[in-house]
């Protein structure tokens, strides 16, 4: 919206300044943060109210869970998304496509936590809706977005799949790029969605995921900067460094309500969603693998889960204490803040190696 300003800078020079998406970046992270801040405390109020015992708690979790954690309320991914809505749509450019896409994927798949968040809490179970439901859904709305990406772009770039700390090296997928792309929206999703167990264990390495895409997407969708580092240049992808903004920004406000010990937990409604618009912007900006190094700490979590169910089908016996993994150190008797901040850590070093895989060439 305030981009449009631009058109009246040769009245007023000083809107030129609205051209420049750092400035709007800058402004994106602002105006989500606020917004959260501020309007915070009125959904968590309302949430309470509405919601009486808050989110069901898992009985084979952790027993401390069950003491501390019983009566928050959940759903405080609203707070996030409106704050994302209203930064993105304030400072972003609204001609620009990939912007509508990624946003689409993160309210989509946002309203497709909520339903599952507002089930759970009518009802007093941890179980949602319809898990394969649920994941069919993930699964068209991850492919509708590739399939608009794709269309974006020049073949055969636009189905190719591109390597990390390679410059020359491409694959070309075809039609078979869209499920590439569907894996990556719809395992991002769901990777954050099991991530997020511990006050502020994922709202944290979000943001730090966040901040490192809007940077990619920034060079990637300047030819000067894409030219001198040798990687590859989308045109268009730079504005979606507005929305990955609105993520830090929003992510920010929410931290203040959710470090421990947390007014509120974001729920399916905020995990699913910063999953998505993770996934959306790494397969707009070709770099679909890097996601999986700057989004280890989520792939961790995954790999967790998925080795834990496999041993306890085939043998019976688990590889963990508890998965997903923090629950794993919380059993081994690490404090919940260790844990959190530990992962932080590590969340912090694979977004430097991420970064590095643009320079390392």
């Amino acid at each position: 919206m305030l981009f449009e300003l631009v058109n009246f800078s040769d009245q007023f020079g000083g809107l030129n300044v609205f051209r420049y998406i750092t400035f709007r970046t800058g402004g994106a992270i602002v105006t989500g943060l606020l917004f959260v801040f501020l309007f915070g405390p009125l959904l968590i109020n309302s949430l309470r109210v509405r919601q009486g015992k808050g989110q069901p708690i898992r009985d084979d979790g952790p027993a401390s869970h069950i003491i501390k954690k019983q009566g928050t309320p959940t759903m405080g991914g609203l707070m996030i998304l409106s704050g994302i809505t209203v930064g993105t749509l304030l400072w972003a450019d609204w001609s620009n496509p990939y912007v509508w896409i990624v946003l689409g994927v993160t309210l989509i798949f946002g309203a497709i936590g909520f339903y599952d968040d507002y089930i759970k809490v009518t009802r007093q179970s941890t179980d949602g809706f319809s898990g394969k439901v649920k994941f069919m859904i993930e699964l068209i709305v991850a492919g509708l977005a590739t399939y608009f990406v794709v269309k974006l772009g020049t073949e055969p770039f636009s189905t190719s799949l591109t390597i990390p700390f390679l410059k020359d090296v491409l694959f070309d997928l075809g039609p078979w790029f869209v499920l590439v792309g569907v894996v990556v929206i719809a395992g991002a999703g769901n990777a954050v969605n099991l991530t997020d167990g511990l006050d502020g264990l994922a709202i944290v390495p979000v943001m730090i995921a966040a901040s490192t895409f809007g940077l990619i997407a920034y060079l990637s969708g300047n030819i000067v900067f894409a030219k001198y580092l040798q990687i590859h240049f989308v045109a268009g992808t730079g504005e979606l460094a507005v929305v990955c903004g609105a993520i830090v920004g929003s992510g920010l406000g929410f931290l203040w309500f959710n470090a421990p010990p947390a007014m509120i937990f974001m729920g399916d409604t905020g995990s699913l969603s910063l999953g998505g618009a993770l996934g959306a912007i790494a397969v707009a900006t070709k770099h679909e693998l890097v996601l999986a190094i700057v989004g280890g700490l989520f792939v961790l979590e995954t790999v967790s889960v998925i080795v834990q169910v496999a041993s306890f089908k085939l043998t019976g016996k688990r590889v963990f204490r508890m998965a997903p993994l923090h629950h794993h150190f919380e059993q081994k008797g690490w404090e919940e803040s260790t844990v959190v901040i530990r992962f932080w850590i590590i969340a912090v070093v694979l977004a430097l190696i991420g970064l590095a895989s643009l320079k390392l060439r």
